[in-house]
């Protein structure tokens, strides 16, 4: 099974951050990070944006989240303590958080940017071209479902 949830945007409203806690990505987690970046990328400049620079902050603060979903088996844009996407990034000191996309369950990081690129919120938030940076944390679960979050920032 896999599964989207409707993105959120930065307007949305903000929510006590705790700080992300993530252990390092293993080697096929950061292979997925690495490779949803890749893929997202394409995407953009297929439609006239920038590649967006990948950001350490906003990629602590995704690796956070989908860590948290996956220990608790949570999808949800809100997180740990009732945290917002804007809550999380600026928690590692990312001023401008722009949007945050997740899912879980997906194999692949073609599967789930295609998957994103089908859902009009999400592919909203890939095709922004005001955004300029990207953090993606793929974390797997214990059964070894993967969790991801894609964060995105001005």
């Amino acid at each position: 099974m896999t599964a989207l949830l409707a993105p959120a945007a930065a307007g949305a409203m903000t929510m006590i951050a705790t700080p992300a806690e993530a252990a390092p990505a293993k080697a096929s987690e950061q292979a997925l990070q690495t490779e949803v970046n890749r893929l997202t990328n394409i995407e953009r400049t297929r439609q006239g944006c920038a590649a967006l620079k990948v950001n350490a902050q906003l990629t602590t603060a995704a690796r956070g989240h989908s860590a948290w979903m996956a220990r608790t088996g949570t999808f949800s844009h809100t997180g740990s303590g009732g945290s917002s996407f804007v809550a999380r990034a600026r928690a590692t000191g990312y001023g401008q958080p722009s949007a945050e996309n997740i899912a879980w369950g997906y194999q692949t990081a073609a599967s789930v940017v295609e998957g994103w690129m089908r859902s009009p919120g999400h592919r909203e938030n890939i095709l922004n071209c005001k955004s300029k940076s990207v953090g993606v944390g793929v974390v797997l679960s214990a059964n070894g479902t993967p969790y991801y979050t894609q964060d995105f920032g001005y």
